[in-house]
């Protein structure tokens, strides 16, 4: 009995001591790389998008009815100004032309006919072998010889008009259009399409769209008492091409709308871009990108922050290098950054990185990062 006894205490000592071995020592904080936040210059930016449009849209049209007898360049072809496009059979108008000169012949020689009068009868009504009532009659003669020729000249000169209006010019340099009316086509004024477009297109003009809130803020963002004086404070402007690469030269605001769009709410500017290589073109699309620079801003990196329903949130460190989740308001990004409106200042620390689960009241090892916020 004795044996089984002292067996029975030695068996409990026993388990007593391998739960001791067992237990594991409590965890040791994690360490993490920690940001202290301080202010900085960023720079944002904001997209619109543009339709582009050539310095000079002309339509070119027909002054005159008649056939398009030639056609003297083709779609795409880059003309100067004067050189010839169309040319409209000529035939009736110049056939008027004629007409209309020989006209002012024969009005000129009534004139001569008329004055030749005049000056027979004045010294004959001066000696009495006249009356003065025939030469009153040969002088209202002379004056209707004189309109009949200002009127003659006048038929004249429209007919002349007509007939170069048969032969169309380039009225600026640029590039042609499509040409949808071919040659034997019947053409005149009254057309719904023109005969050509052109283009001049060394400098470009790109237009896009402010919402109200957006003017706003652009009347806010740059000094100056009117919107010209705004417009010159405005940086240069990006373009951003259709397939996301950005246009090689920069361009500046210009132009602000004279008014609200009454249907859309939104007002319209207008960038200017040169184009000497012609690489842009009317109709081209894309978005134009005006940078703000925000001076001592507060930035975060993205990769420092969480997003849960709709909130940002970083993970700030008390003096005990505990954690909390702390919600910040973002008022825009600049690159891989938040800009932080409310939440956070000057001297906070937030965990970089490494935080996705750790609970509030969690405390870690600080690690000082010298990382730098990437800026734009």
């Amino acid at each position: 009995m004795k044996k089984i006894i002292v067996f029975s205490v030695l068996s409990i000592l026993l388990i007593s001591c391998s739960g001791k071995n067992n237990e594991m020592p409590p965890a040791a904080p994690p360490t993490l790389p920690v940001l202290n936040i301080v202010k900085s210059d960023a720079l944002t930016s904001t997209e619109f998008p543009v339709a582009i449009q050539g310095k000079a849209d002309i339509e070119v049209r027909p002054q005159v009815n008649g056939t398009l007898e030639k056609i003297f360049v083709d779609e795409g072809a880059y003309v100067t100004k004067g050189q010839p496009l169309f040319k409209i059979n000529d035939n009736a108008y110049r056939q008027q032309f004629n007409n209309a000169k020989a006209s002012l012949r024969a009005a000129e020689a009534s004139l001569i006919n008329a004055q030749i009068e005049v000056d027979k009868l004045i010294p004959l009504v001066q000696n009495k072998m006249y009356s003065e009532y025939q030469l009153r009659t040969a002088k209202s003669n002379l004056s209707i010889a004189k309109s009949n020729v200002e009127q003659a000249k006048s038929v004249l000169n429209n007919a002349q008009i007509n007939l170069d209006y048969t032969l169309i010019h380039a009225p600026i340099n640029g590039f042609i259009g499509r040409l949808p009316r071919k040659q034997g086509s019947l053409v005149g004024p009254q057309d719904p399409e023109a005969l050509t477009k052109l283009s001049d297109i060394k400098e470009v003009y790109a237009y896009f769209s402010l919402s109200e809130n957006d003017f706003l803020n652009f009347k806010k963002q740059y000094e100056g008492s009117s919107i010209a004086q705004k417009i010159k404070k405005m940086p240069a402007v990006s373009l951003v091409l259709s397939d996301n690469t950005e246009y090689e030269h920069k361009g500046n605001v210009d132009m602000v709308d004279g008014q609200f769009d009454k249907t859309t709410g939104a007002i319209t500017l207008r960038a200017k871009f040169p184009n000497n290589n012609g690489l842009l073109r009317s109709g081209n699309t894309g978005k134009v990108k005006i940078n703000v620079n925000h001076a001592n801003a507060i930035v975060v990196p993205q990769e420092a922050t969480i997003e849960i329903q709709d909130k940002v949130y970083v993970f700030l460190l008390d003096n005990n290098n505990s954690v909390m989740r702390q919600p910040i308001i973002v008022s825009g990004k600049s690159g891989t950054n938040y800009l932080v409106e409310e939440g956070i200042k000057t001297g906070d620390r937030i965990v970089l990185k490494g935080f996705e689960n750790l609970p509030d009241g969690a405390k870690i090892i600080p690690e000082n990062t010298k990382k730098e916020v990437a800026k734009l």
